[in-house]
């Protein structure tokens, strides 16, 4: 695939004609995408290969990733169908999800209500509890990562392909990889992430999604890693003291700072979270 001097990429990709672009990220793009004699719309994802590795050495990582994705078939995980190479892109061709992501739910005016945060964060906990039994790790789970299609009642985590932090990012000396924030202090500390690392990102997901803010936010790169790696977050208690105290309790397991002294079965926490939100869903 070749790039033109606008930035733009030509209109075909693999056996993929491009249609038009729905989303651009710093790694690449997404568009809407189509087989010739098929009449089957796809979301097709282009992401740029690493510079700071070998091309040889970022397509296998690259590869390895995207083919983790496609042996994922889950109804709350995007469907990745097939992926390929093109010079220095790698391309991922996924069902199209339309709808919006939960990263615009994360500011104090836009909360949504807190039964149906629960009940989001239930589905995703089973969702990774199916990629865990799969031996596939997320690595990279946030609410920009989280789709929802509210007509359909559809909540899908993506990325599964692209949430390898080894090759997902252009990193440099001393750069982390992927999204600090939701990152578990095993993860930052450069250990190989496992599942409580990714619940740990649902517990930062749904602290976000409840409070409005982030457990740990730090101007600087330096403070934000010290934090997660030493500060005890907030307590959810003392900012929602209005909700069960089970809901904080739940919280505080999964952003445990130990990976040891967190949850590492997903089914179970979707449980728990189904349980609690019964319990402040308002009766009809």
């Amino acid at each position: 695939m070749d790039e033109r001097s606008d930035g733009t990429v030509n209109a075909q990709v693999g056996q993929h004609e491009l249609l038009r672009e729905v989303g651009r990220g710093t790694q690449g793009a997404v568009y809407l995408a189509r087989k010739p004699g098929d009449d089957r719309i796809l979301a097709l994802k282009l992401v740029r290969l690493p510079s700071t590795q070998p091309q040889d050495a970022a397509a296998l990582q690259f590869t390895a990733a995207a083919k983790a994705a496609c042996s994922l078939h889950h109804v709350g995980i995007i469907q990745v169908f097939e992926f390929g190479l093109d010079g220095t892109w790698g391309w991922i061709a996924m069902e199209p999800i339309a709808g919006t992501d939960l990263s615009r739910y994360t500011t104090p005016a836009r909360l949504l209500p807190e039964a149906l945060v629960l009940d989001i964060a239930a589905r995703l906990a089973e969702a990774l509890a199916y990629a865990h039994r799969q031996g596939v790790v997320h690595r990279d789970v946030k609410p920009a990562n989280v789709l929802v299609n509210w007509a359909l009642d559809e909540v899908k985590l993506s990325d599964f392909g692209l949430a390898r932090g080894a090759w997902a990012a252009n990193t440099g000396t001393g750069v982390v990889p992927g999204s600090p924030a939701y990152m578990a202090p095993e993860q930052l500390a450069g250990l190989v992430p496992g599942a409580p690392a990714d619940l740990y990102a649902l517990g930062v997901t749904l602290f976000e999604l409840l409070c409005g803010r982030l457990p740990h936010a730090a101007e600087n790169m330096g403070e934000l890693l010290r934090q997660v790696a030493q500060d005890q977050a907030p307590s959810l208690q003392s900012l929602r003291p209005e909700l069960p105290p089970g809901v904080a309790a739940l919280v505080a397991r999964l952003l445990h700072k130990v990976a040891s002294e967190r949850p590492v079965d997903g089914d179970a926490v979707a449980q728990e979270l189904r349980h609690l939100a019964e319990a402040i869903r308002p009766a009809v």
